[in-house]
C-alpha cells in the first residue's frame, strides 16, 4: 500500500500525535491500517507508550521519518495513525447534534471535542458539507472524532423522515425563544447552520427556534461556539 498525502478520493485518512493516535487505538482499533513513527520521537515517553499499545494490539507500524514529514501538516510530529475512513450508525435513542452544510474543518474538529466533552455522541451532516477526515478537522476533534458516531445526509428532510421521535430545536439569530428559556425534551436535535448563512427560513416550521443572545457589536457567533454553549446548556 502506497501512502500518499490526504486526498478526499482516497479509502485513508490521518490523525497526527501521540493522544490522537491513542484515541485511535482504543476506539477504532479495526480500521487501523498502520501506525508510523519517527525515530526520534521513540525517546518520547508519549510516543513509547503508543509503540508498546501498537505490538499489543498487534497492529502494523513501522519507523519511517521520511513517511511522517510528507504527510504531517505540523513540524514535530512523532507519530501518525492511519486508518480506513468510516461511517456510523447513530442512536435513536440518543440526543444528536445536526451541522446543515458546514463548511470549516476545524469549526467541524472543534464541535466534536465539544461533544465529547459534553457527553454528546451522534452528529449528523447534512450535504453539501464538509470532508471529516480533512486533516484539520481530524486535528482539531484532538482524538474525539473516535468517540463520535456520524454520519452525512442529503437533506435536512431525509434525517427528519429517519428520527421522526426527534424534538427539533433549530439554533437561528431570530429564534423564538432565547436558550434560557427552553426545556430541551429528549430525544433532541440541536441544529445549526453553517458558518456564513445559518439556517434557512423553512426551518421556522421544523420543532422550536432557539437564538443565543450576545452583545450587538458582533453579528453572529462562531458556529463550534454556539454549539459549546447549547451543548452545555442542554447538558443540564
Amino acid at each position: 500500500m502506497k501512502i500518499k498525502r490526504y486526498n478526499k478520493k482516497s479509502s485513508y485518512a490521518f490523525c497526527f500525535g501521540s493522544e490522537p493516535v491513542k484515541d485511535l487505538l482504543k476506539k477504532k482499533r479495526e480500521r487501523v491500517l498502520k501506525v508510523v513513527f519517527k525515530e526520534e520521537g521513540l525517546k518520547d515517553s508519549n510516543v513509547k507508550k503508543i509503540f508498546k499499545m501498537v505490538k499489543e494490539k498487534k497492529v502494523d507500524f513501522e519507523i519511517n521519518d521520511r513517511l511522517i514529514e510528507k504527510t504531517a501538516f505540523k513540524e514535530n510530529t512523532y507519530v501518525v495513525g492511519i486508518f480506513e475512513k468510516y461511517e456510523c450508525k447513530l442512536n435513536e435513542k440518543k440526543n444528536h447534534i445536526v451541522l446543515v452544510n458546514p463548511r470549516n474543518p476545524r469549526n467541524i474538529g472543534t464541535v466534536m471535542r465539544n461533544m465529547v466533552g459534553f457527553g454528546f455522541e451522534d452528529l449528523v451532516l447534512i450535504k453539501p458539507a464538509v470532508d471529516i477526515f480533512q486533516p484539520g478537522a481530524v486535528s482539531s476533534a484532538m482524538g474525539s472524532m473516535f468517540y463520535v458516531n456520524f454520519r452525512y445526509f442529503d437533506s435536512f428532510e431525509e434525517y427528519k423522515t429517519i428520527f421522526k421521535k426527534h424534538n427539533i430545536y433549530s439554533f437561528m439569530l431570530d429564534g423564538e425563544k432565547e436558550i434560557a428559556e427552553i426545556k430541551f425534551e429528549e430525544p433532541f436535535s440541536l441544529v445549526f447552520g453553517n458558518e456564513s448563512k445559518g439556517l434557512a427560513k423553512k426551518f421556522k416550521k421544523y420543532g422550536k427556534t432557539v437564538f443565543i443572545p450576545h452583545s450587538k457589536n458582533i453579528d453572529s457567533l462562531n458556529l463550534s461556539m454556539s454549539v459549546g454553549i447549547a451543548l452545555y446548556v442542554a447538558s443540564k
